[in-house]
């Protein structure tokens, strides 16, 4: 999803609600053990399994239902206002990991729109399943249309996962530093399947206002995912049972970042962890949160 970086006005726009709690089309994907390495060497994830294509890490996830995730906001959105959407939130709940040789099953749905002062949000779920039928993840998907007013909010919203401000009086369990290479966008375009031109095309990138190509939102949360895996999770995939982000700020080429994790607690053989990812004074990745098996 692309971002329009003018300012505007708030402009009445009426969605369609037919498009609502409608699956879309199942879309199909066989998982292979280099598809999973190359997305892993494509997000500079440090874990031997991943690297080596025996486990899917967690945001490879996204790889197999990014053709189905598409297609419900259009159906409740109108295209000529999709200058104005960003990628707002998302939300992974893992019943099991991925593995090579999976067959998986997707399809997505809108669940519902909300007004807000600075735009619109269209909530979407996305099933992922194995062609036996076995719920592999459920991804939750805000997308956020700046300076559009719906008039109105229809359906639900996806889960919240906010951060609580009161953790800042207490030092982070965890602090990883990562860089985002000057290439890492071409590595992770194809590693991922998403060609938008903005991560790839500088000239695109200027047209559309920005001071150049901008990296794949998903991509940091990749980062992000293999800190709190690596730090809090013994780096195995198989003990992570949500992780969430708001996408807060662009991430550019070459900047630095870091991921800060602060334990939250634990219940019934499960810890939470809430988690950001900063460009020094800049917040990237807010409001995450990551639910560990014990």
């Amino acid at each position: 999803m692309s971002s329009e970086t003018t300012a505007a006005a708030s402009r009445l726009v009426e969605f369609d609600d037919a498009g609502l709690e409608t699956w879309c089309d199942e879309e199909r994907f066989e998982v292979t053990g280099e598809r999973i390495a190359e997305y892993a060497a494509a997000t500079n994830d440090p874990i031997e399994a991943h690297l080596a294509g025996t486990v899917a890490s967690p945001i490879f996830g996204i790889v197999p239902v990014f053709e189905a995730m598409l297609m419900p906001v259009i159906e409740v959105a109108p295209m000529d206002i999709f200058g104005r959407v960003v990628h707002g939130e998302q939300d992974f709940h893992f019943h099991r990991a991925i593995l090579p040789g999976d067959k998986l099953v997707s399809r997505a749905k809108a669940i519902g729109y909300t007004s807000k002062s600075k735009g619109t949000t269209i909530s979407l779920v996305i099933e992922c399943r194995t062609e036996a039928g076995e719920l592999v993840n459920e991804q939750y998907l805000t997308a956020f249309f700046r300076n559009i007013d719906a008039g109105k909010s229809v359906g639900v919203e996806a889960p919240t996962h906010k951060f609580d401000e009161n953790l800042r009086a207490h030092d982070p369990v965890a602090v990883v530093a990562q860089h985002v290479d000057d290439d890492q966008t071409f590595r992770y375009a194809p590693a991922s399947g998403d060609p938008v031109p903005l991560h790839l095309d500088e000239q695109v990138a200027k047209d559309a206002g920005l001071p150049g190509i901008i990296a794949h939102g998903l991509c940091t949360m990749a980062f992000a995912s293999w800190a709190v895996l690596t730090e809090v999770a013994g780096s195995d995939v198989h003990r992570l049972e949500r992780f969430a982000v708001r996408f807060a700020k662009m991430v550019f080429p070459g900047d630095d970042l870091e991921t800060r994790i602060w334990k939250v607690g634990s219940a019934d053989g499960v810890t939470t962890y809430a988690f950001e990812t900063v460009r020094g004074e800049d917040v990237v990745l807010s409001d995450g949160l990551a639910e560990v098996a014990d």
